[in-house]
């Protein structure tokens, strides 16, 4: 009986470790996402401003009326 319980216990163990390290991965996953967006747009900015523009803002496009 006492077999069954610490297969149980090991088996709980296992599946929080399991999702602890989906978390971790589902974590790094949008971080590298949110850096990757935010290097493109400084990339973008960058290839402005070395091109001589003046204007290397971005347009925000007005709400529809």
């Amino acid at each position: 009986m006492t077999e069954l319980r610490e297969e149980k216990e090991e088996e709980d163990i296992r599946f929080t470790t399991s999702l602890a390290g989906l978390a971790v991965a589902l974590l790094l996953a949008v971080v590298g996402l949110y850096l990757l967006e935010a290097l493109s747009a400084e990339s973008k900015l960058e290839d402005c401003v070395l091109q001589g523009r003046m204007n290397c803002e971005p347009i925000e496009p007005s709400p529809p009326l």
